[in-house]
């Protein structure tokens, strides 16, 4: 079994700043990618950013230069800083973990951003 645990989203004013934090644990032997996708309210699942195990990131076009990401391969945590937050971020973030065979994926974190 593998558990793909997510926290610390909540509401935040624009402008503002979150951090997310993504666990993997249980048989996960072979991790390597771990990222995030976002769904807004109306909206398709959307590419946020991802980071393999090697460090090599991808980022959505919309949050580059706002949001980073970064792992640490120790504890199998995936990170997600969020500056310079946009109403249009609002969202729930998923985390996924990927092993040889397949994607697994988190429930979900809500991220709000209103004033």
């Amino acid at each position: 079994q593998v558990q793909v645990v997510e926290s610390g989203g909540g509401l935040v004013q624009p402008g503002g700043s979150l951090r997310l934090s993504c666990v993997a644990s249980g048989s996960i032997f072979g991790l390597d990618a771990m990222g995030w996708y976002r769904r807004a309210p109306g909206k398709e699942r959307e590419l946020v950013a991802t980071i393999r195990n090697g460090g090599i990131t991808t980022y959505a076009d919309s949050v580059k230069g706002r949001f980073t990401i970064s792992r640490d391969n120790a504890k199998n945590t995936v990170y997600l800083q969020l500056n310079s937050l946009k109403p249009e971020d609002t969202a729930v973030y998923y985390c996924h973990a990927d092993l040889p065979l397949k994607r697994y994926w988190g429930q979900g974190t809500q991220v709000t951003v209103s004033s």
